[in-house]
């Protein structure tokens, strides 16, 4: 687990994210439809970097 603390203006740019379903100071709650959606791209063999770069 990373100790990344997340500033307001990246918790305020993180929020806008369609793929985020929260954001606290400490971490990120993605949506389900996200989490289905990077499950069966990692199962096609993409690296969860480039899922994430892409959402």
């Amino acid at each position: 687990m990373s100790d990344k603390i997340f500033t307001d203006k990246e918790m305020n740019l993180l929020s806008k994210n369609q793929h985020v379903k929260s954001v606290s100071t400490k971490g990120i709650t993605f949506t389900d439809e996200f989490k289905r959606n990077f499950i069966s791209e990692n199962k096609k063999g993409k690296l969860p970097r480039q899922i994430f770069e892409e959402c």
